[in-house]
């Protein structure tokens, strides 16, 4: 009786160390992929020394199990800053103050003006912001003469593809000049964006002027119907872009003056699962059989995953509230710790619902003066209410920091001329 009772204790406790065995977190590993069919078994696993479940956002964990999402596993890999934004940064940072009575930074010359910020800072949330619109990591000149918009139905899959040209011109917080600023100090940057293909849209766009102030943008359509240019209202920030699911707001996540919001809110800092170091090619513009844009699974349902790979990073949570008028109630997103850039943004409408999710893919290419810069490879804005997507793809020509351009080079009439080619 002695022995049989042994044996089963025996048995049984073989048994519970055997099931506790499946308890046991596991390191993972690079390659290592998470989907519906394993994340509850997932999350108590550690990634680089940090749990699954800490590194996920609650909105990924749900677009993990209820949409599809998929996330491959990277190693994390150091992210290196252009050496002009480095010295432009230590050199004028210190000039740089805060007003909270009017909302606005003075004092900035070009670099990140509030490189310090702490969870402690007064007003810490709004100088985040202000880095983030006035010291992107791009040097003086975004040259995208293609990129690809692909409008993705999570049914029917690809629906058409739009070519598009996106030229962004710093006049102020110039990097590696004697001087930071061109012309008479009033515009922060100059923009065209506008179509290309197909022949139907060709010309549609705005070219918008964006000032160093509160003032609205000043913002130029070309109107095919009519063959004319039209001034539009100072609201256009916040318009739709063409047919997209993006609002010109939505430009890299976040393109409002830092006081059209009322207001901003640190949630706190953490580490989660970004595509910071993309490594695919975007658009494959020789495809040749392949994949034309292999940086999303344009093959499985809901047909707009990315196929990148994701890795840790130490991200800032702000949440910004939206004015009144604004179709969204607010926006949280995810800006590096290192450098003002998103990441991602949950998006909810009036009402406060989940409307939308923005997942920016990073990569740091060279300027074309020898320096480093980032920029997006992809960005995908995707409406879960209309369960329909915008997805942004980069051709491999995109430059930063052009030469032989300057603040005249992009005008009004460079919009004109598209549309009659």
């Amino acid at each position: 009786m002695t022995i049989t009772t042994n044996l089963k204790n025996l048995t049984l406790a073989v048994s519970l160390l055997a099931g506790a065995s499946h308890l046991v977190a596991a390191e993972l590993q690079s390659g290592d992929v998470i989907n519906a069919g394993n994340l509850d078994q997932r999350l108590s696993d550690t990634f680089d020394g940090d749990s699954i479940d800490s590194l996920l956002t609650d909105l990924q964990k749900r677009l993990i199990r209820e949409e599809g999402l998929v996330i491959t596993l990277k190693a994390p890999e150091p992210i290196n800053l252009g050496d002009d934004y480095l010295a432009a940064t230590e050199q004028y940072a210190s000039a740089a103050t805060f007003n909270p009575d009017t909302r606005m930074m003075e004092g900035w010359k070009a670099g990140m003006p509030f490189p310090e910020v702490d969870e402690n800072t007064p007003h810490a949330a709004e100088k985040l912001i202000w880095n983030h619109h006035v010291a992107q990591p791009t040097k003086n000149f975004q040259d995208y003469p293609e990129f690809a918009y692909l409008f993705v139905d999570d049914e029917r899959g690809l629906e058409r593809t739009q070519e598009w040209v996106l030229r962004r011109y710093y006049m102020k917080g110039r990097l590696g000049e004697e001087q930071t600023v061109e012309g008479d100090g009033d515009v922060l940057w100059k923009q065209l964006l506008y179509a290309t293909y197909p022949a139907d849209i060709r010309g549609l766009g705005l070219f918008t002027v964006r000032y160093d102030s509160p003032k609205l943008d000043d913002s130029w359509a070309y109107i095919k119907s009519v063959r004319r240019t039209r001034r539009l209202s100072g609201g256009t920030w916040m318009d739709p872009i063409g047919g997209t699911d993006q609002l010109n707001d939505d430009i890299e996540i976040f393109n409002a003056h830092p006081t059209w919001y009322p207001e901003y809110k640190l949630l706190g800092k953490r580490k989660i699962l970004v595509v910071a170091n993309s490594q695919s090619t975007a658009w494959n513009q020789d495809a040749s059989g392949d994949a034309e844009f292999p940086i999303v699974d344009l093959d499985s349902e809901p047909y707009w995953n990315p196929t990148d790979q994701w890795e840790p990073r130490e991200v800032w949570v702000i949440e910004a509230v939206a004015p009144p008028e604004h179709p969204y109630s607010k926006k949280v997103m995810y800006m590096d710790t290192q450098f003002p850039r998103f990441y991602m943004a949950d998006v909810y409408d009036r009402k406060g619902e989940f409307w939308k999710w923005m997942n920016y893919n990073l990569k740091t290419i060279e300027t074309e003066d020898g320096d480093r810069g980032i920029v997006s490879n992809a960005g995908f804005t995707i409406d879960y209410q209309r369960r329909h997507a915008t997805i942004f793809v980069l051709a491999p020509n995109a430059k930063l920091n052009t030469g032989g351009v300057d603040g005249d080079s992009i005008s009004l009439r460079e919009l004109e001329q598209a549309a009659a080619r």
